[in-house]
């Protein structure tokens, strides 16, 4: 079985993104899609001693319409040193803050020019930390030259790579066509997150914050954290509330 997760990039996104990069054998990074300045490609929870923050890589020139991977950023010496201070504040005390916070210098440092950048670079240096780039290929979704949009444009996606299951998360139960990827010899798996806790600063347990997170508070042992399993659609859209 080649299992497949197409997804928009994120900026240090939460061990549940992570947990599907462990899972699949192909992940495809899907940033020729309109950006959305409610989405998670240019910004992140970080927890703190005064609750909840968010951290967001400012836009440049920003137009309604644009795809990810066409949206600019604000020059990284404008804002990195805010990220670097926020982490520093989240992550005292943490075991391994400094593998964290060395992990998030040598994204930041990059100058990324668009958010498409800056967000695929931040995932991939959270998957060569844990070991996942090692089972796990990685693509652009512009590669393939297909277009459409919608199910059938992700079924297309995945048949492209000789997937035969799709692993996605929560959100695509409102609008997935599951009966169309079966017609098709696809089977859709969706996450069943654990949310397993580790020890982690400033009050009670979240899974909702940056995986760099996990990086500061347990190190590489914190691939043992990233460890939830899938459920097939039918099991997931009719037997969850």
């Amino acid at each position: 079985m080649s299992r497949v997760v197409i997804s928009q990039s994120m900026y240090f996104p939460w061990v549940g993104m992570l947990e599907q990069i462990r899972l699949c054998d192909v992940f495809i990074h899907y940033d020729d899609v309109q950006f959305s300045k409610g989405s998670f490609s240019n910004r992140v929870q970080v927890k703190t001693p005064g609750g909840m923050v968010w951290m967001t890589a400012p836009l440049r020139d920003h137009r309604l319409g644009q795809t990810i991977d066409e949206v600019r950023l604000q020059p990284a010496r404008t804002w990195r040193d805010r990220h670097l201070a926020l982490l520093s504040q989240s992550f005292d005390g943490a075991p391994y803050a400094s593998d964290a916070l060395d992990l998030a210098a040598s994204v930041t440092d990059g100058n990324h020019e668009t958010v498409s950048a800056l967000a695929r670079e931040s995932m991939l240096a959270l998957c060569r930390y844990f070991g996942l780039d090692e089972t796990t290929r990685f693509c652009d979704s512009r590669e393939f030259g297909i277009d459409g949009s919608g199910s059938p444009r992700v079924l297309a996606l995945v048949k492209a790579v000789a997937g035969n299951d799709y692993i996605t998360g929560h959100g695509a139960r409102n609008y997935l066509d599951h009966q169309l990827f079966e017609a098709n010899g696809v089977s859709v798996s969706y996450m069943d997150y654990q949310r397993m806790p580790y020890r982690q600063s400033h009050g009670v347990f979240t899974p909702h914050v940056t995986g760099l997170d996990l990086v500061a508070n347990c190190g590489r042992e914190g691939l043992a954290k990233i460890a939830s399993p899938t459920l097939d659609w039918k099991e997931f859209v009719h037997g969850s509330s």
